[in-house]
């Protein structure tokens, strides 16, 4: 089971790569601007509807990411002692599955 921490690095490694990702299309719509050519020109198109659909998908990634922990965080504090029993439980689990191998 992946911790509350791990799924927030997960999410914000997530977010940063498709971030680059549309930096770097970006980059290169900049730099194919010059290239008018038809065949270019629909290329262009195609990428720029792309950029789009991953900067609204990375904004609906970071909404839900957000929204999860701050969740989670609301449900550990409104039942700490559930929420420490159950974290004690897995371990206890998962220690007795290793402790077999």
């Amino acid at each position: 089971m992946r911790t509350t921490d791990e799924i927030h690095a997960s999410s914000e490694r997530l977010l940063s790569d498709l971030k680059a990702i549309v930096q770097d299309g970006e980059e290169l719509l900049e730099a194919s601007a010059k290239d008018l050519t038809q065949k270019g020109a629909a290329a262009r198109e195609r990428l720029s509807a792309a950029l789009e659909v991953a900067k609204e998908t990375r904004r609906k990634l970071q909404a839900q990411a957000a929204s999860g922990i701050e969740a989670t965080g609301r449900l550990v504090c409104a039942h700490p002692y559930r929420s420490i029993g159950f974290a004690l439980g897995i371990g206890f689990v998962v220690g007795m599955l290793l402790k077999r191998r």
